[in-house]
């Protein structure tokens, strides 16, 4: 998927990323802006994340060698130590990377989506006007967040399986498939599917 944007980082030949969003939270069911406050799996999100173990037992022959990686944050680390378990994989066996936290909404945290355009009119309209470079008061645009994946995903030496957020989702994308940078923040992130990522494609599992 690409119009024409710039494609700004590539994983090195031969590389393949799985990578994961942590199941789903009460808070996204909610529709509540939810960054980098730490919230729990609910059950919904507990089965999506056994699931993507059973997935990837099924077309994974072997992980030996993979790199297991997780962001920081309690969600991603609760789904990535039951993906592991679906596995058979010591559920604890596994990296953490702050680049790959989500991206801080800032003022926003903890605010309903609904909400907002009675509460900050002004920032409901520097996002709509600028969704991809906007910034929230003390939170990230997609820009930021882009630059601290990409170069995340430069480093990148073997195949991986990654757990991390629905916005580095969307930006790892427009950075590797040089997909038009507007409509980046839009992009779907579903909970109970793989991302494959390799040789400039992907693929939903």
């Amino acid at each position: 998927m690409s119009d024409g944007a710039p494609a700004t980082v590539s994983l090195k030949p031969g590389i393949t990323l799985y990578f994961i969003r942590h199941g789903e939270t009460d808070w996204n069911r909610e529709s509540r802006y939810q960054g980098q406050r730490d919230i729990p799996l609910n059950e919904t999100g507990l089965a999506q994340a056994r699931r993507h173990g059973e997935v990837l037992k099924e077309i994974l022959p072997s992980v030996a060698g993979f790199d297991f990686v997780s962001s920081p944050l309690g969600r991603a680390v609760e789904t990535m130590r039951l993906t592991r378990s679906a596995l058979g994989l010591d559920p604890n066996d596994f990296r953490i990377a702050p680049e790959i936290s989500e991206l801080s909404y800032g003022h926003w945290e903890g605010e309903l989506a609904a909400e907002l355009p009675a509460k900050d009119p002004e920032g409901v309209a520097g996002k709509s006007s600028d969704p991809y470079g906007w910034r929230p008061r003390g939170g990230e645009s997609y820009h930021d967040l882009e630059q601290r994946v990409s170069a995340w995903l430069a480093r990148l030496t073997t195949d991986t399986v990654a757990v991390s957020h629905g916005g580095v989702s969307r930006v790892a994308r427009g950075a590797l498939l040089g997909i038009e940078r507007g409509i980046v923040p839009f992009l779907e992130v579903p909970q109970d599917r793989i991302l494959k990522l390799s040789g400039g494609r992907m693929q939903w599992l």
